[in-house]
């Protein structure tokens, strides 16, 4: 299911350079679009803060939520790519997937096939998000706390790894010449012939997938909602401007 999304709230600035309005894709367990609520009155309260990053995407082109990346039928030949059918992402250029839940199969098939096709990915996936949530360990309305991308990320060259010594605690690291705010990053690693470059000793990386590009980065503190200075915003910011703009 997809679902085009117009923010009311948004402010409205001048259209990104990245797509000149055009929607982009965004799939995540993360309280992005709707705050954490236990019901649907909560969830859809006018007077709930909207998270700050949802301005920041919507101001780039209307929000395409979407809650699976492959079509009933799974991908079919053609349909996983930009301009093509049979999948969800058919209709996008740009996307970005945040925390997500396990992919299935089909799901690894066409994000694989629609970023060979010339789709610009930003990938965010934290092995141990930080945040706090309202919902206890095993709800499934929490946000996904250990990220499980390892065939999607193999077929790009890349693993995904996480050092259990590091101490908890707010790290800002520059990396593709932002300056990210983390908590217990992970870090790429290149596997096999990969055409990927390492950003501040793997918290990112950028890898060129046939027609298309993924930027990913390796940890999802900078989606963390409580941001006092915008230095979260910031980094976003950046982060969409570098990863989704034409290559």
């Amino acid at each position: 299911m997809l679902v085009a999304i117009g923010w009311f709230g948004a402010p409205r600035h001048r259209a990104s350079a990245t797509g000149d309005g055009e929607p982009i894709g965004l799939f995540t367990t993360l309280p992005i679009l709707w705050a954490e609520a236990g019901d649907i009155g909560a969830l859809i309260d006018p007077q709930q803060a909207p998270h700050w990053a949802r301005a920041e995407l919507a101001r780039r082109g209307p929000i395409t939520a979407l809650d699976t990346l492959a079509g009933p039928g799974g991908a079919k030949p053609g349909g996983a790519q930009p301009g093509g059918s049979g999948s969800p992402l058919s209709a996008l250029h740009r996307l970005v997937v945040a925390q997500p839940r396990p992919l299935s199969g089909a799901e690894n098939v066409a994000l694989d096939a629609w970023v060979r096709g010339g789709g610009r990915l930003l990938l965010i996936a934290d092995p141990a998000l930080t945040e706090d949530s309202a919902f206890p360990i095993g709800d499934p309305r929490r946000p996904q706390v250990t990220v499980l991308l390892s065939p999607i990320l193999a077929r790009w060259g890349l693993e995904l790894q996480f050092d259990q010594t590091q101490r908890f605690g707010p790290v800002v690291m520059r990396a593709m010449g932002v300056a990210v705010p983390t908590n217990l990053a992970g870090r790429f690693v290149r596997r096999g012939a990969s055409h990927c470059r390492l950003w501040a000793a793997g918290l990112a990386a950028t890898c060129a997938i046939g027609q298309g590009q993924v930027t990913a980065l390796a940890d999802a503190a900078v989606l963390e909602r409580d941001d006092p200075a915008g230095t979260r915003q910031q980094a976003l910011s950046q982060l969409l401007d570098r990863a989704l703009a034409a290559r």
